[in-house]
């Protein structure tokens, strides 16, 4: 245990300007959109041709993520695409360095395993820590909009509803329970299977290109096709809407479980320094 998480503090030190730029553009990002927007939405307020302002008439800071969908979204789906690329990276990083750095961690007196779950943990970390990021980040933009507006012109907002004002917000911050697990499981469940596909790619070369795409190919269409295959897609299935969620689940594991399982064979067996 205490070998596995020298590697992931590795893992994570790493990474952590990396990290530390996705979170200086997210916040540089969205805190210049939320002055902005404000500003100009409350410069409306101030508008002499407005008699009145009644209180649905109240600039609200629900508003303001909800016009501005595109700017909040753009830092995310960045941070989104650089942690996919780092999850190849992550592994050619070490393999196609001029130190060979992998041929290093194979020969450390350690379980290869610890390698695998090492690296997967430091990506599920920080996806976590990106996540955590955003809620404070909503919490302090929100303060910079109380700054801004006026109270007479202010209305209240609550932070539920703020998530669900923008598109990305409500898919990557579910409010349900099930959902969020669902969402952030059949996430580990790819980043497993890409794991193991470049691992294939690793241990057989040119024909592990092939390996590697046939596996992430079966992985997709076990995931999608067995609920089809079971109907509980369909209209009138005879399943529960719990009983639908416990086969996909079941799926998903099974899949996350194989993934692992080769992943730890392919480091033990057929990659060697």
């Amino acid at each position: 245990m205490n070998r596995y998480l020298k590697l992931v503090h590795m893992e994570i030190h790493r990474f952590r300007y990396f990290l530390l730029g996705l979170m200086a553009l997210t916040l540089v990002g969205q805190i210049l959109t939320v002055a902005i927007a404000t500003s100009n939405e409350a410069a409306k307020f101030r508008d002499p041709a407005r008699f009145s302002i009644d209180s649905a008439d109240k600039l609200s800071f629900e508003w303001i993520v909800r016009i501005s969908q595109g700017m909040f979204a753009l830092p995310i789906l960045i941070s989104m695409a650089a942690l996919l690329f780092y999850v190849f990276l992550i592994w050619y990083r070490d393999w196609l360095g001029r130190s060979t750095f992998m041929y290093r961690l194979l020969a450390l007196p350690t379980a290869r395993r610890n390698l695998y779950l090492s690296k997967l943990t430091a990506i599920v970390l920080f996806v976590f820590v990106l996540l955590s990021f955003q809620l404070i980040l909503l919490a302090f933009e929100q303060l910079i909009f109380h700054w801004i507006v006026p109270a007479d012109i202010r209305g209240e907002s609550v932070f539920t509803d703020v998530i669900l004002s923008n598109w990305l917000f409500e898919v990557l911050l579910p409010l349900s329970g099930s959902q969020f697990v669902s969402l952030y499981g059949f996430g580990i469940m790819a980043v497993t299977v890409l794991f193991t596909a470049i691992l294939l790619e690793r241990s057989y070369r040119i024909w592990g290109i092939g390996y590697a795409a046939a596996y992430v190919a079966a992985c997709g269409f076990a995931v999608y096709a067995t609920p089809f295959a079971l109907g509980v897609n369909q209209l009138g299935s005879y399943f529960y809407q719990w009983e639908i969620f416990a086969i996909e689940a079941a799926v998903c594991f099974l899949v996350t479980a194989v993934s692992v399982a080769l992943g730890f064979r392919l480091l033990n067996k057929r990659i060697s320094v």
